[in-house]
């Protein structure tokens, strides 16, 4: 489903550090509203449904935000 290609799409060079934007990017990847924390209530909204579809459907949903995070890695 996924393909992992580690090469970056856009050169990067760093000449400083930079507070701000690595508050910003910690905040993207925990933060709450972050991938992670989307697919944490994701996953664990999945133990609460009833029905076998919507399990599913939230298990995938949850999955997809995992990827999401490695994809920003």
């Amino acid at each position: 489903m996924w393909i992992y290609q580690k090469e970056l799409e856009f050169p990067v060079c760093i000449t400083k550090p930079d507070a701000k934007m690595a508050k910003l990017l910690l905040a993207q990847y925990g933060g709450p509203d972050s991938e992670l924390g989307a697919a944490v209530r994701y996953l664990t909204q999945r133990f609460s449904m009833p029905d076998a579809r919507v399990r599913a459907t939230l298990n995938d949903i949850g999955t997809e935000e995992l990827a999401h995070i490695d994809d920003n890695i």
